[in-house]
């Protein structure tokens, strides 16, 4: 073989590992990537009903319920609300009429099944993705009640 044909087929090696590389650094952050969405999302029907998403905003007073270890609760932005179904324990700080997300999917009866509930330790934390979706459903019910 030629010192030129080694030339390029070293080329060619070295280009088909580095594709190969992206490809499995693409394929890793594509199935780590879990998307925010909030209760109205959720309610025009925007959230995907097969995947792993994560829905946030207030936990709504009075709807915790607890039995054994299965918990409901409601998340809401003030404009929706989103029924969650969660197992297992509660971090100690998730309280009614603060900022929660919770990682999960839809089920079948439109509730929405979490596999994971997440609280920062701050007692003042809201999630920035809950805190934005809250000041766009302010924002919305200013807009619908300046209508005539």
């Amino acid at each position: 073989m030629k010192p030129r044909h080694q030339r390029l087929a070293l080329i060619g090696g070295g280009l088909l590992c580095l594709g190969l590389a992206a490809a499995f650094v693409l394929n890793a952050f594509n199935s780590n990537l879990v998307f925010f969405f909030s209760p109205t999302q959720i309610e025009a029907g925007e959230a995907p009903k097969s995947t792993v998403f994560r829905v946030g905003g207030l936990v709504k007073d009075g709807s915790l319920q607890r039995s054994g270890a299965d918990v409901r609760f409601v998340v809401t932005d003030t404009t929706h609300e989103v029924e969650v179904v969660y197992q297992g324990m509660l971090p100690d700080l998730f309280k009614e009429g603060r900022g929660v997300v919770a990682q999960g999917k839809l089920d079948a009866q439109g509730r929405f099944s979490a596999s994971e509930v997440l609280a920062k330790h701050d007692e003042n934390y809201m999630p920035p993705e809950a805190k934005e979706a809250l000041t766009q459903a302010a924002m919305r019910r200013a807009a619908e009640s300046a209508k005539p």
